[in-house]
């Protein structure tokens, strides 16, 4: 679907950047710009910058940027489309009826029908466990205390042991083999031919966040293996976008989600009245998950299995959750293994006692951590309190740092003062390391500049682009001098064009409008790139002028390098005296520049 591109540039300015960005992360005023911890990489300093006067945004840390549809089209992971109706819904601007185009059409008719063929899937395993020959999963799902209500709130069933029943029945209405490939509801093979992809398994319908069932979980009855299996991802679910339960937990009116591993956690907890319970979907929790959690809480309970790989998995999500904003606490269930166990043992009130108590994930990370040592040996004691004061360093606020240095020297009975010592100490040698890692970085950079000569000229012709747009009035100084013909590197060829373009129609140059003309992402991001480069200023008048003027000078210099050995390649002798004819006035144009 196609919308003219007034009406696009609408709605864009319509939606303030800042506005739109600063409901899915905090920003901070710095200077010109604001900024913010990246919310595309894991990052602890911010490098996350966003400007209102270009309506942009760009990460100097992951090179992700663009502008207000990129950043919804990244983040949410939309089409433009999508992100354009989503702008639009909160600008209120009422979109026209138009006309799909014929991929687009296609995209949104796969969608559309994968969708429904999910639906029809999961009514008929519902149906199936409802059926005599859902009597071995109802008694499963019955021994687990499930009762009829949330049997059917969660939409569970049940796929039957003969390998083709579902898709048998999906064929009789009309459903296309490739439609239900497509959605993971069935394989392929030349030697055992088509068969469903699940089978003999209790279903557990995954459902988006607008409750439309969008795959699948399956656990086996019996010894089979694997014991649980999911849907492949398709063009309707990501796995780490994804979280079970939250279209339902969404609506809880608890301040916290409890997060689980596992679907029977989830419905357990549900069961129970804890409505706030998400799990992650056959993969350990991802930057992804921790950024949609913190769209809804800025408190997460993490209550995994307590066996060994529960804890690891606690350990690897206390961080992704920390760089989400979001302050995690663990729940201790032992002796039991995980909610569901321990809902069934102990009861909803013990459960909510254990919430109430749960252990802040800092002194949760130390306690883990302290089991690989034995306190009663001095080394192993003192190789402890070393490793405990390193992650102290983990605080960048000094009170916050000092508050956990005298919490931990009081459990792990050691002086406050020793304590604090040992982290500062361990902070001067951090800091030398930075420093010796940074000279290096440097000298890496440097040698790579000079291996590098065309770099030199593509910064020139980067910062020269970057000034007309900020300096629209160094359109005129340019004037007969450069044009975009002479910007030889063939992204900042179309930059240009598009520049000059715009500047011959509206007298200034619009950033955030040009790059919704890039449809591939990488130019878009590197467009953004481009206009977001940070200018030096000189310290006086005259040497931003002379930095312009140079600037011009090496851009030409460069394009009509090129031409010359263009021309000598050709043979064409009228053009190679044009050009020497060209390098002789240099000189002069140079002089004549008019710098303001």
């Amino acid at each position: 679907m196609y919308y003219p591109e007034e009406l696009v540039e609408e709605i864009r300015s319509k939606n303030d950047i800042v506005d739109v960005i600063g409901s899915y992360v905090h920003l901070t005023k710095k200077g010109a710009n604001h900024m913010a911890c990246c919310p595309f990489h894991n990052e602890k300093t911010p490098s996350f910058s966003v400007s209102q006067s270009k309506q942009l945004f760009y990460c100097f840390g992951c090179g992700k940027g663009g502008n207000v549809f990129t950043f919804l089209m990244q983040y949410e992971n939309y089409s433009f489309l999508e992100a354009l109706r989503t702008l639009a819904d909160r600008a209120h601007v009422e979109l026209p009826q138009m006309e799909y185009s014929e991929e687009a059409r296609r995209a949104a008719d796969l969608k559309a029908q994968l969708l429904a063929v999910n639906k029809e899937a999961a009514k008929y395993y519902f149906y199936q466990l409802k059926s005599e020959r859902g009597q071995a999963a109802m008694k499963y799902l019955k021994d687990r205390a499930m009762t009829d209500e949330t049997i059917r709130h969660f939409g569970l069933g049940f796929s039957n042991k003969t390998p083709d029943d579902l898709y048998k029945y999906l064929k009789s209405l009309g459903y296309e083999d490739a439609v239900l490939r497509g959605a993971g509801l069935i394989s392929m093979e030349e030697a055992k031919g088509v068969y469903d992809k699940f089978w003999n398994r209790v279903m557990y319908p995954i459902m988006d966040v607008n409750n439309r069932v969008i795959a699948f979980g399956g656990r086996v009855l019996g010894a089979g293996e694997p014991k649980y299996l999911n849907s492949p991802e398709t063009p309707i679910f990501e796995k780490s976008r994804n979280l079970y339960g939250l279209n339902f937990a969404r609506g809880s009116r608890k301040n916290y989600f409890l997060l689980c591993e596992g679907y029977m956690d989830v419905i357990s907890l549900h069961q129970a009245g804890f409505t706030n319970a998400v799990a992650s979907l056959g993969t350990s929790l991802t930057t992804q998950h921790a950024r949609i959690l913190a769209r809804y809480t800025k408190e997460v309970l993490l209550t995994y299995d307590s066996d060994g790989a529960g804890v690891k998995a606690a350990l690897r999500a206390i961080p992704l959750l920390k760089e989400a904003g979001i302050c995690a606490r663990i729940v201790d269930m032992r002796p039991y293994k995980d909610p569901d166990e321990f809902i069934r043992a102990l009861g909803p009130q013990e459960y909510q006692k254990r919430i109430d108590t749960a252990q802040n994930s800092f002194f949760y990370e130390i306690d883990i951590l302290q089991r690989d040592y034995d306190l009663s040996d001095p080394e192993q004691k003192t190789r402890f309190y070393n490793e405990m004061a390193r992650r102290l360093l983990g605080f960048s606020e000094e009170l916050e740092r000092n508050n956990y240095t005298e919490a931990l020297a009081q459990k792990y009975m050691i002086s406050y003062e020793s304590l604090r010592k040992l982290v500062n100490r361990h902070g001067i040698q951090q800091e030398t390391v930075k420093v010796a890692d940074e000279t290096v970085l440097r000298e890496r950079e440097e040698t790579r500049k000079k291996a590098k000569p065309q770099e030199g000229m593509r910064r020139s012709q980067r910062l020269l682009l970057t000034r007309l747009c900020e300096e629209p009035a160094a359109f005129g100084r340019i004037d007969g001098i450069v044009g975009p013909e002479d910007f030889t590197e063939e992204f900042y060829h179309d930059v240009a064009v598009m520049v000059f373009e715009e500047y011959q129609k509206n007298g200034s140059v619009n950033p955030a409008k040009l790059i919704n003309r890039f449809e591939d992402a990488e130019k878009q991001q590197a467009a953004a790139e481009l206009f977001s480069t940070k200018l030096a200023a000189p310290m006086d008048e005259e040497g931003r002028k002379k930095e312009f003027s140079d600037t011009v000078m090496r851009v030409k210099q460069n394009s009509l390098d090129v031409q010359y050995a263009r021309a000598v390649e050709q043979n064409d002798f009228k053009a190679l005296q044009q050009i020497i004819e060209k390098r002789g006035e240099l000189g002069k144009l140079h002089s004549s520049l008019n710098l303001g």
